[in-house]
Order: structure tokens, then sequence, then C-alpha cells
């Protein structure tokens, strides 16, 4: 078992007057993260679980009477609603729990921050903490078993990612199990969401961004490929954040003259589901996107490390005019931190206009001597 670094996160917020909101892709784990949590608080307190996708218990909680839900919840402590986006009018639903049974603490998770987001944002107000699940960190695995095993096992990690179900299967399950999330169980709610009959418009869409990781994105290039205006490419890429598929990086510019500024980069979070989409699973050392994946792989490795120590920043690619790059910069306390991930030994050129405008800028080779502690450990 590999123990998640955010459960101890949420448990300091337990029984504080908040409810505790868990987004996260489907299958990283939400579902065990809270099952644990009811778990080892079910020796003290009265627990339950509900999970909402059920159709029985997702038409018990549609409701606004309070004496029914009271009913539904009974003399329980603390309650798990598992994907609660399901429900109709949830957030208003837990406005009325939060209100008139204030003893429960509930913890409700959710496949996709477009629905759960936009239904409690309003009603909750002040009342609950949003927390995101990612896939294993390699934090969390090297907690298990130290540098050993966390560098033992990159290579694969590269390959097949770190969901849960994938992570340190065989090869050809490994793939089996990628390929069955990519093709739409992933991104379930979008259909859903959007009443599409068909996922291959979202498919060709992330195949294109699969193959774009590390450069920049343009949306009008991708809608003439797939003969859709650039507005619908905007709305289903925003869709396929808020379902925690793939996030964004946007250009740092505060010099107009010198730097682009409405530029926008995409990574995924998980690689995996990345090889998944364009069916490319061979080894690293005979890829031509190595250097695209150590990048995605150390972006995404350090928004987690940054979750896990609470630090909350601006993040960042820089690029001027004249092409000097920096891969990822980290704006915190004032300063800015940047970052060139090269996949091999070798040290990344210093970026000197970066340097030399801002002189409140550091700028770092992250390399396969180096990776470690910069994605396991307390950041700077």
């Amino acid at each position: 078992m590999i123990q998640r670094d955010l459960q101890p996160v949420i448990e300091k917020w337990l029984f504080k007057n908040q409810i505790i909101l868990i987004y996260g892709a489907r299958q990283v784990g939400k579902t065990t993260l809270s099952k644990q949590i009811l778990e080892k608080y079910s020796t003290s307190k009265k627990t339950a679980y509900f999970n909402c996708e059920l159709s029985h218990i997702k038409t018990a909680f549609e409701t606004t009477n309070d004496a029914e839900l009271r009913a539904l919840i009974g003399n329980n402590e603390m309650i798990v609603l598992d994907e609660a986006q399901t429900v109709k009018d949830i957030g208003l639903v837990l406005k009325i729990i939060y209100d008139t049974i204030p003893s429960v603490q509930v913890i409700a998770t959710g496949s996709s921050s477009f629905d759960l987001a936009s239904k409690i944002s309003e009603p909750l107000t002040g009342r609950a903490l949003s927390f995101i699940l990612y896939p294993f960190s390699i934090k969390e695995i090297s907690d298990r078993g130290g540098f050993a095993e966390a560098s033992s096992k990159l290579e694969n990690i590269l390959t097949y990612g770190m969901y849960p179900r994938v992570f340190d299967k065989p090869k050809d399950e490994a793939v089996e199990l990628l390929s069955s999330l990519a093709s739409s169980y992933l991104y379930k709610d979008i259909l859903a969401h959007e009443k599409l009959r068909s996922s291959e418009q979202l498919l060709k869409i992330l195949q294109l961004l699969a193959l774009q990781v590390g450069s920049e994105v343009s949306y009008n290039e991708i809608g003439q490929k797939l003969a859709m205006s650039s507005m619908t490419v905007d709305k289903y890429i925003d869709l396929l954040e808020k379902c925690f598929v793939i996030f964004k990086l946007r250009a740092f510019g505060r010099n107009k003259r010198k730097e682009i500024s409405k530029s926008v980069k995409i990574y995924f979070y998980d690689l995996g589901i990345r090889n998944a989409l364009i069916q490319s699973f061979a080894p690293l050392d005979l890829r031509a996107d190595a250097g695209a994946i150590w990048e995605n792989f150390c972006i995404v490795e350090r928004k987690k490390i940054n979750q896990v120590n609470n630090k909350y920043l601006n993040q960042y690619f820089y690029r001027t005019f004249s092409g000097e790059e920096v891969d990822y910069v980290e704006e915190y306390d004032g300063r800015l931190y940047g970052y060139e991930f090269k996949f091999n030994k070798e040290k990344a050129k210093k970026p000197k206009n970066f340097l030399s405008d801002y002189q409140n800028a550091s700028a770092e080779t992250i390399n396969k001597e180096n990776w470690y502690e910069f994605l396991t450990a307390v950041s700077k």
C-alpha cells in the first residue's frame, strides 16, 4: 500500500466546521483515500459511505428537505459522498447539511471540477475546503521504498505513468488498462455534461496535444486540422482541464517588447495516459520525445510536491521573441525560480535575458543527476 500524502493534509481539517471536497480524475484513488479516512476514524466515530453513482443513493440525496437528509445521515458523525457531482443541486444539498446538521463531517469527492465546483462554489462560500488528488507521486513512491525504488521504477513511470491501477503492473496489463482509460472513461463526465454521442473529437484533440507536449499550442492550428473553430477547441481543452486530464502552463511576460506573453503550453497529469493516446510505449532511449516526456514529468511532479508543502505560487514558462527559453518558472515570495529540464546529464545554457531583466531570478538545470531532491524534498 502506498500512503497518499494528501491524507494527513485533509485530516488536520476534519471536524473544524468545514466540508472537505476532494477533486481528481477518475481512477486516481479518491474512493480508496476517502474509505481509508473513514476506516481510521470508525473506531471513535460513527461513519458511513455513500456511492452517488448508484441511482438509488443519487436520488435519495436529491432533496432539499432537511428532515429527509437527517434521516439519510442518521446518527453518523462522518460521511463520504463519493462522486458527488452526480447529485442534482449538490451545492445546495451540502449547504443544508452544513447548516442543519453541524455535527456531521462531510467529505465529498468529484471527478470533474466543472460540475462539482460550479454547483457548490456559491452555496458553500466559506463552508468548504478543496483538495486535488493526483495519480501517485514520485515522493509517495519514494516514501515507501526510498531513492532505490523511485529510481529503479523511473523508466516505467515515464512510460506507463502512475495511476494506482496501472502502477507496478506488467507491461501488457499496463498498456491494456491505460488504453481503456484513455479511450473514453477518463472523460466520461465531459461526454455526459456535453451530451456528446462520440468521444472522437475529444480523442483527436488529446492526440494532437500529446504530440505537442513541451511546445506552445495553437488553438487555431488544432481547429484547422480537425475542421472546428478555435473557440470549440478552447472549450474542449477547458473541459479536459477541469476533468484533470491536462493542465495549462501560461507564458511569463512582463516585458512586452522582448517576451512572449499570450502563449500556452499543455501538459498531461499522467504520462501513461499521454503515451496511450499516441500508442507509444517504446523504451525512452529510442524515443525522439524523451525530452518532452521528462519535461512533463518534472512539471507535474513539482505541482504535486508544492501541494504537499502547502506552497501556493504562480507557474509559467518563459520565452523571448529572440528565442531564449526557460521551461518552467515558479514565482514565489517575490522571487523567480527558473528551471530547464534535460533528460540526460547535460547542462542548459544560462538564460541571460531572464537573469539580467529580473534581478530576483535564478536558473537551474534539472537532469538525471539532481531530479530526486527537486521532486521529493520540501521545496525552497
